[in-house]
C-alpha cells in the first residue's frame, strides 16, 4: 500500500522534460549559476537569471541568445524580498509561470568566528538564508500547479568547517529549512517536488569574491570538482524528482568521516582542511569582495591550483539510484585523510 501511494504521488509530480521547462535560477552572474544557466539554455530551457550584477546578467542573456537560446534576467539582491518578488513577476510575464526554481546565491566569509564582524555575518545570512528563503516561498506562488523547487546547499550542511563557520551554519540553516518545507508540502498533499543540492568543494570564484579576514588569499580543500558537475546535478532534479543529492565523492566522504569519526574529523580540520583554505599569497581586499556589492565577473571557474575533477562516478551512481559499496567507501575515507596528510605535508598539489 504505501509503494503504491508513493509511486501515485511520484506520478502526479513528475516534471516535464528540461526542453519544456521554465528555470530560475539566482546567483546566476558566475559560478554554479551561470554555469547552470547556460547548460540548461543549450538543453532547451527558458531561463531566468537573477542576480546584483545587471552587466554581467546582460551578457550572458546575450550570450545565450546568441546561441539560439532563450533567456531574460532580473536585477536583484535575494536579501531583498520585494527583489525576490520581481522575479516572480518577470517569469510569469515573460514566460506565463515557471516549472523550476533554482535558489544559489550565496556569499562566503573566510576567518576565525571572533574576528569577523557579527554585522557581516548577519549580512551573509540575509542572502544565504533569508534569500533562499524568500525565493522558496516565492515559488510557491507561481508552482500552483506543480514544479521543483532546489536549494543549493553544500556538504557544509552536514558537517561544518573551520575557517568558514558562519558559511557552514548558514548552510546547515538551508538543510532545516528545505527538509521542513518538504514534510508540509507533502503533508499538504501539494505536487511540488523540493531537492537540496549539496555540492562539495566547487572550482569557482568562490572563495576569490569572499570576505577574508585570514592573513593569506582563500582558496578549497581538495578534491575539487567542476562546476558542470553540479549544474548536471541541478538539471537531472529538474526532471527527477529525488529528496537530496551530494555532488562529488569526495564530499561524501568528508561528511561521512564527520558523522561516524567527529573526533578524528576535528583533527584532521585542524591539521589538513584548515591549512588547505589557505593560499601562500596576500588577501584581497575586504572592499573588494562580493559580500556587499555584485563581485560576478561572468566567470564559471575559478583559479585553483590544483587537480580539479571534471565529473563525479559518485554522484551519477546516487542519481540512478545505486550506491558505491560500503567497503569502497571505507577505503575513501582513508584515501581522503591520506591525500589531506601529503597535502599538508607537501602544499597543495
Amino acid at each position: 500500500m504505501l509503494q503504491r501511494f508513493t509511486n501515485e504521488r511520484n506520478a502526479e509530480t513528475e516534471p516535464k522534460p528540461l526542453s519544456e521547462q521554465v528555470v530560475v535560477i539566482t546567483g546566476a552572474s558566475s559560478g554554479i549559476g551561470l554555469t547552470t544557466a547556460r547548460m540548461a539554455a543549450d538543453r532547451g530551457a527558458r531561463v531566468v537569471l537573477a542576480a546584483r550584477s545587471e552587466d554581467a546578467l546582460r551578457e550572458a542573456v546575450e550570450g545565450i541568445e546568441d546561441d539560439d537560446g532563450d533567456a531574460t534576467f532580473v536585477v536583484a539582491d535575494v536579501g531583498d524580498r520585494e527583489d525576490v518578488r520581481e522575479i516572480a513577476r518577470v517569469a510569469e510575464e515573460t514566460y506565463g509561470g515557471v516549472d523550476t526554481w533554482i535558489n544559489g546565491a550565496a556569499v562566503s566569509i573566510y576567518g576565525r568566528l571572533e574576528e569577523i564582524p557579527v554585522e557581516r555575518m548577519r549580512e551573509q545570512f540575509d542572502t544565504n538564508v533569508w534569500g533562499l528563503l524568500y525565493g522558496s516561498l516565492e515559488a510557491l506562488d507561481v508552482l500552483e500547479d506543480g514544479g521543483t523547487i532546489i536549494n543549493v546547499g553544500s556538504i557544509v550542511s552536514d558537517r561544518s568547517i573551520m575557517l568558514q563557520g558562519s558559511y557552514s551554519a548558514s548552510k546547515q540553516a538551508v538543510k532545516a529549512f528545505t527538509d521542513a518545507l518538504r514534510m508540509e508540502l507533502e503533508d499538504e498533499g501539494r505536487p511540488i517536488n523540493v531537492t537540496l543540492v549539496k555540492p562539495g568543494a566547487i572550482d569557482t570564484p568562490y572563495p576569490r569574491n569572499a570576505e577574508n579576514y585570514m592573513d593569506e588569499a582563500a582558496t578549497v580543500p581538495a578534491p575539487v570538482y567542476a562546476p558542470d558537475t553540479v549544474a548536471r546535478a541541478l538539471l537531472h532534479a529538474a526532471e527527477h524528482p529525488q529528496r537530496e543529492v551530494t555532488v562529488g565523492g569526495g564530499g561524501k566522504q568528508f561528511t561521512m568521516l564527520g558523522k561516524y569519526t567527529p573526533e578524528l574529523m576535528d583533527t584532521l580540520m585542524k591539521a589538513v582542511f584548515g591549512p588547505q583554505q589557505r593560499k601562500d599569497e596576500p588577501p584581497r581586499p575586504d572592499a573588494e569582495s562580493g559580500l556587499g556589492e555584485p563581485a560576478g565577473e561572468l566567470e564559471e571557474r575559478g583559479d585553483y591550483e590544483g587537480y580539479v575533477a571534471e565529473s563525479s562516478l559518485y554522484t551519477r551512481l546516487r542519481q540512478r539510484g545505486r550506491s558505491p559499496s560500503s567497503a569502497a567507501f571505507g577505503l575513501g575515507l582513508v584515501g581522503i585523510a591520506y591525500a589531506g596528510y601529503r597535502s599538508l605535508r607537501g602544499g597543495n598539489q
